[in-house]
């Protein structure tokens, strides 16, 4: 009996933020289509299909423009005041952020995928990302920074290795990276 309880509040669960999602857009619905279609019939005297519809994706649009803009973006600021104001919170917080960017952010940083020789006895052979073709800065002349994520974790090391010991790879980046953190057990679509 207890599983079924369980079982309930679980099902519960899953369905009641979708359920009430759906009856306050029908609830929107229905008075936003019945609220223009009585201002559209009093001025007009014309019945227009849809026009509910319409009203309704309007006022979402609107309400999604708002929240964005007059919500979203002041809890940004101060979110934003506060990790600045934290020295270690700001460090790891802007350490992760430039991680999760370089991912999936405007400025992908993991888009040239490479094999790296870093053996040259015995022909071992990284797959990495280089992420940095200029390193001036710590006087690295011929050298280019490459990032080799670890298999099963979301972590990784960053070698400055030699141009000549790598081999750029004509491969999807996305691709290259679910290889390389699976262990080379997902990746590219394999063609039969």
């Amino acid at each position: 009996m207890k599983k079924l309880i369980n079982y309930l509040l679980q099902g519960l669960l899953y369905l009641a933020p979708l359920t009430i999602t759906a009856y306050i857009i029908y609830a929107a619905f229905n008075f936003i289509d019945g609220l223009s279609q009585k201002i559209i019939t009093k001025f007009f005297d014309v019945h227009i299909p849809g026009l509910g519809l319409l009203s309704l994706l309007v006022f979402l649009v609107l309400i999604g423009f708002l929240g964005r803009t007059i919500i979203a973006q002041p809890l940004k600021k101060i979110f934003r005041k506060v990790i600045d104001s934290v020295p270690l919170l700001n460090f790891i917080y802007s350490a992760f952020n430039d991680l999760f960017s370089a991912f999936v952010g405007k400025e992908k940083k993991f888009n040239q995928p490479v094999l790296v020789q870093v053996n040259l006895n015995s022909n071992l052979e990284k797959l990495g990302f280089v992420t940095e073709e200029n390193l001036d800065i710590i006087q690295a002349e011929g050298k280019v920074a490459v990032y080799f994520p670890h298999s099963y974790n979301f972590s990784g090391e960053l070698f400055i290795v030699p141009r000549t010991q790598i081999r750029h790879l004509d491969v999807n980046s996305s691709e290259m990276m679910k290889f390389i953190v699976s262990a080379g057990l997902t990746g590219w679509e394999k063609h039969a």
